[in-house]
């Protein structure tokens, strides 16, 4: 090392002394008495971490987050995928490469919260656990555990698991709808597979709705990060009880690019309902129907309905014997707000209704004529899936199903083609499973009990204009 000049050496020593002397200084200062000299009143604070305020302990989290985080588990899920290679039944090419393998395994993390101690249930996401052929649970305290699936819901994105209830804790589900915008509240969750990570903000908005692609929507808005592997984890109050289930975040970026304060959370009365109904009907959530068909309200509707404003789903069907038949509702009539929810457009109206249980009452404020009416349904079950000979014996073999509603929130429409029988009439017509029927020749139709209808009277030559991936296409049915 080169030696320093002694100017320079000079100085360091003076600066040594002078930094000793201003601590010593600094220290006396503090310890002095209030009748301090001015010189000494006159020293700059030094900042700290206090330890108590008021003589009070300085709020922390920690001793809510002990009780919180054993109750947050990490989900581990495995699937097989068949890998499409062109030339596995080639003999040459399996001489050449014998030990090409045929199949990956898929693996991915997320998170989950136990809601019931006594018998191992666990509340997760549904796309957490989707097309898993195993999943593992891995407990705070390192225990990892084989999850059994008991049932999930696309459409709300909730899914039920069970693992062995042996010394587990588990969360309270509070009130969710006593949350209110500027409540604190805390996530907690395995973000990126880093391990479990806790987060904090507030509430940023209550039933928020219209997010494309994330199916039946009510979700709890937060800023607390909420980033992938973070699904299905918990929001909790400061209470330490679960508000809601962490689902999704934004970012124009794509959600790999990290948190930027939009967080979104399945409300803790949304999840109980569909946790109830899972464990209760085998798997198999049932949803409550207005059993109608509507359409957005534009300026010049709302001007011939003689509206104050363009918003509304006005009816363009009622289908018999349905709920809203019972209810006394008619086409052309407005729907403004259901059990005092504001209904601004058609896919308002759906999204109110997939969240809606069997049996539920629910207040209709309506427009008649531009006159206010008050109606009140009582909701009946929602037909999941119809065999299509019961349609049309040219589609015999053919099952049709409701769309999932996260594809209806991607601007899609239409009936789902559930299952095609091999050799059955169906398939001979080019059906396949997996297609959307998104229109055809037999009548309009928006949805399956508008599909349903359109059979009343069955032409004599059916077209169904079916989409098959990208292609769209006009079968002939014989």
């Amino acid at each position: 090392m080169r030696p320093r000049p002694l100017p320079t050496l000079f100085a360091l020593t003076l600066a040594a002394a002078f930094g000793g002397f201003a601590a010593t200084a600094i220290r006396d200062g503090l310890e002095a008495p209030a009748q301090a000299s001015p010189a000494a009143a006159a020293l700059p604070a030094v900042s700290a971490l206090p330890t108590a305020v008021g003589g009070q302990p300085v709020p922390s989290l920690a001793p809510m987050l002990a009780r919180v985080t054993p109750a947050v588990v990490s989900v581990h899920t495995k699937q097989t995928i068949r890998i499409r290679n062109p030339f596995a039944n080639d003999p040459m090419f399996r001489r050449m490469f014998p030990n090409i393998p045929q199949e990956r395994i898929n693996e991915s993390l997320g998170s989950g919260v136990i809601i019931d101690a006594k018998n191992g249930y666990v509340l997760t996401n549904h796309h957490v656990i989707e097309g898993a052929d195993e999943v593992s649970v891995t407990l705070s305290d390192g225990r990892t555990l084989k999850a059994e699936f008991t049932g999930s819901d696309p459409d709300t994105d909730i899914a039920v698991m069970k693992i062995p209830a042996e010394n587990l804790s588990s969360l309270t589900l509070a009130d969710s709808d006593a949350l209110k915008v500027g409540d604190f509240v805390v996530a907690v969750g395995n973000p990126f597979g880093i391990g479990q990570t806790v987060t904090s903000g507030i509430v940023s908005a209550v039933g928020r709705s219209g997010l494309r692609g994330l199916g039946y929507q009510n979700f709890i808005q937060t800023d607390a990060s909420i980033n992938p592997g973070n699904s299905g984890g918990a929001l909790v109050n400061l209470n330490g009880e679960l508000v809601g289930i962490n689902t999704a975040s934004f970012n124009p970026q794509g959600s790999m690019a990290g948190n930027i304060g939009l967080g979104f959370a399945i409300p803790a009365n949304l999840a109980r309902n569909i946790k109830d109904q899972l464990i209760a009907n085998d798997g198999v959530v049932r949803r409550g129907s207005l059993g109608l068909e509507s359409q957005d309200v534009d300026a010049r509707l709302a001007q011939a309905l003689k509206l104050d404003e363009p918003r509304g789903a006005v009816v363009t069907r009622v289908f018999a014997g349905s709920a809203a038949a019972a209810a006394g509702l008619k086409a052309g009539d407005v729907i403004l707000a259901a059990n005092g929810q504001r209904i601004d457009s058609r896919d308002a109206l759906r999204n109110f209704e997939g969240l809606q249980a069997i049996g539920g009452r629910v207040s209709l404020e309506v427009r008649r004529e531009g006159k206010p009416l008050q109606l009140a349904a009582t909701l009946r079950e929602q037909p999941k899936a119809y065999a299509g000979k019961d349609l049309d014996e040219r589609l015999g073999g053919a099952s049709f199903a409701e769309l999932p509603e996260r594809l209806r929130q991607s601007g899609a429409s239409g009936v789902l083609i559930e299952s095609v029988a091999r050799g059955s009439r169906a398939e001979r017509n080019g059906l396949r499973s997996g297609d959307v029927v998104v229109a055809a020749n037999a009548g309009d139709f928006e949805d399956l009990p508008g599909f349903r209808a359109s059979f009343t009277r069955p032409p004599a030559q059916l077209v169904l204009r079916v989409m098959r991936g990208n292609a769209i296409a006009n079968l002939l049915m014989q």
